[in-house]
């Protein structure tokens, strides 16, 4: 990316985290957020759609254990989310990288802070239970509509089918002619996730839905402060 200049003199560049750095830190918030999703929302994932599309499919059959309607809670939020996403990159414009994706966070941070808030104050009920759902698929939709935006290959924060692919068939195994430069980045996206899902399934086991939706809100607030706009 082009440093901007004033005249003939360039403009110093923001400092911060890369963005790289950001969006694996970002996935190991996703396996936190799943986690609360899976194991204590009732089979429902918030931030990764695949695996509600299907089992959206499960629970259309009659499968024990799903819920069509926290199942469809979270697609619509998510979908909801990842349009004012859209909206939020086209008003700030393409090139704003780091105040799309700061701003992005701090709505993240604010959305998945109040529903750690509600799981503290009204833990166990059903209303508290879609709340939860809302809350985190909107802000999981909008993370994924600007990190669409941001175009960092193979850092999606909330998915890895293609990641793993791509770690597999890239390799001597695979195509042996293939660049090996990506593969520690998906290797590190890969170990991302599974340490947020372990550390989210300990939390909600161990001390319920309250602190790792904690965790989750005070490291995307943190990211937010963070982030630069360099790779």
């Amino acid at each position: 990316m082009a440093t901007p200049t004033t005249g003939s003199t360039p403009l110093p560049r923001p400092r911060g985290m890369r963005l790289t750095v950001v969006l694996l830190l970002l996935t190991v918030v996703s396996g936190l957020i799943d986690a609360v999703g899976y194991l204590g929302l009732g089979r429902v994932f918030t931030a990764n759609m695949t695996g509600n599309v299907v089992v959206l499919g499960f629970a259309a059959v009659g499968a024990p254990g799903f819920s069509v309607p926290h199942i469809t809670t979270s697609l619509v939020c998510f979908l909801i989310g990842a349009a004012a996403g859209g909206r939020l990159t086209n008003r700030l414009g393409e090139h704003a990288r780091r105040d799309r994706t700061r701003l992005t966070l701090v709505v993240e941070a604010l959305l998945v802070g109040a529903s750690a808030a509600i799981a503290f104050a009204w833990p166990d009920t059903p209303g508290t239970r879609y709340a939860l759902i809302a809350l985190t698929a909107l802000a999981m939709g909008l993370r994924n509509a600007t990190v669409r935006k941001l175009g960092i290959p193979d850092l999606t924060t909330t998915v890895l089918t293609m990641t793993l692919t791509g770690l597999a068939s890239d390799s001597r195994l695979g195509d042996a002619t293939a660049p090996p430069r990506r593969s520690p980045r998906r290797a590190a996206a890969v170990i991302a996730m599974f340490a947020g899902a372990c550390l989210g399934a300990w939390l909600v086991l161990d001390y319920g839905l309250g602190p790792p939706l904690l965790v989750a809100a005070v490291a995307s607030g943190g990211l937010a402060v963070a982030a630069s706009d360099r790779d």
